[in-house]
């Protein structure tokens, strides 16, 4: 918990905060307006989501609010305001990749910390791409055939797919999740930090 608790408050607000300045930088200024553009952790937070993310490794924060009718570009707009989130989780796993892979001396702790931060981030980027409401992945979706019968088919039954998929895995140990996620969250974890990144595991 020691570890995990300010990776995951770093994560999901890193998260909503890139949500919120890419959607202002096509015109959107709902979030900006009700100050969630910002890195404050508490601005974020949704006390039961943080509380399951602890107990179940899955969790949510609460969402910014997104209108894409203020967009200058409705649909490039959706699309990037959707990956914001994922991508921005992404690219600070990469970085801090890069500081394990060059922090040869840094001390234990250190190297947990920011092996754990990698972990998070990498499965909160990948976790949102899956194209199922009301993850980012289905709102990359979305922008792409936004009218489509396929849309409005997920919106009907995807957050309760989603959410039978979470209680089997939690409760049935079905392992669903963690077979489509464990593959590349691996992969991405060698790739921005090199075989070292799992030296902390062994120390």
């Amino acid at each position: 918990m020691i570890y995990k608790v300010p990776c995951i408050l770093v994560a999901i607000s890193v998260h909503e905060f890139a949500h919120a300045r890419v959607a202002r930088s096509f015109g959107d200024f709902s979030a900006t307006l009700l100050g969630r553009a910002t890195l404050n952790p508490l601005r974020h937070l949704d006390p039961f989501g943080t509380l399951c993310l602890l107990l179940f490794n899955f969790g949510w924060a609460k969402p910014v609010p997104i209108n894409p009718a203020n967009f200058s570009h409705r649909r490039l707009g959706l699309f990037s305001v959707s990956l914001a989130g994922p991508f921005s989780n992404l690219l600070l796993a990469f970085l801090l990749g890069q500081i394990i892979q060059w922090g040869i001396h840094l001390p234990l702790w250190a190297f947990k910390l920011l092996f754990y931060s990698m972990l998070i981030n990498i499965g909160l980027g990948l976790f949102n791409l899956i194209p199922l409401p009301p993850l980012d992945g289905f709102h990359v979706v979305e922008s792409l055939f936004e009218r489509s019968r396929l849309i409005q088919w997920l919106n009907s039954i995807g957050p309760l797919v989603l959410i039978s998929i979470i209680i089997l895995d939690n409760f049935a140990q079905t392992g669903i999740i963690s077979t489509i996620l464990v593959r590349p969250m691996h992969q991405l974890m060698i790739l921005f930090g090199g075989k070292a990144v799992f030296a902390p595991l062994f120390r």
